[in-house]
């Protein structure tokens, strides 16, 4: 069953009354957000943005990938942005399971897997790939940590300049704040 129709047909009404068609290129208010691809985080709403106003990255875990990184480097090398937040959050599906679990299930089959009280398992029948196994999942076992390691990922990268502040959180998927997880400085790391 496809939603298709809605999206469409959602996508018209948001169209008729459209009138943002002169925003400039670069965001408003000249930052990026880093998050997760969980449909409960809506960025606008947390972050009080209006369409325009910051680039907002997402994929699974809200993770500091290459990709990420490089519509980081994008965001302030071609439009200006000048200070970034990495924002994962509680309850994340990233904590629930392994590399080696992912890349077993998809070894398995390319159906959806199920969640059980024991983890993940699969429902499916072959035929799968072991093409998983080449990827790395960042998957997450400590939320914190992530979060930290992810900051310092950016931080330290070779294409990211030193003047940009890289701020760390996590969102409460329960009460709806962002909690600033503390980074250590490179004076401090030293």
């Amino acid at each position: 069953m496809s939603v298709l129709d809605e999206v469409l047909s959602a996508n018209e009404a948001y169209a008729a009354s459209f009138d943002k068609g002169g925003l400039a290129l670069p965001p408003a208010r000249g930052f990026a957000i880093l998050t997760c691809m969980d449909a409960r985080l809506d960025p606008a709403k947390y972050a009080g943005l209006s369409e325009g106003d910051a680039h907002v990255i997402r994929n699974a875990g809200g993770r500091a990938s290459d990709d990420a990184i490089r519509s980081l480097v994008i965001s302030y090398k071609l439009l200006g942005t000048s200070e970034w937040f990495v924002i994962h959050h509680t309850d994340c599906g990233m904590e629930f399971f392994t590399d080696e679990v992912i890349t077993g299930l998809l070894a398995n089959s390319l159906e959806t897997a199920a969640l059980g009280d024991d983890g993940f398992y699969d429902v499916g029948t072959g035929p799968g790939s072991d093409h998983g196994q080449h990827i790395d999942w960042l998957t997450i076992s400590d939320q914190t940590q992530a979060v930290v390691d992810d900051v310092v990922r950016i931080k330290e990268h070779p294409l990211v300049p030193p003047r940009i502040p890289v701020h760390g959180f996590l969102y409460d998927v329960r009460t709806g704040r962002l909690i600033e997880v503390p980074v250590p400085s490179d004076e401090s790391a030293a």
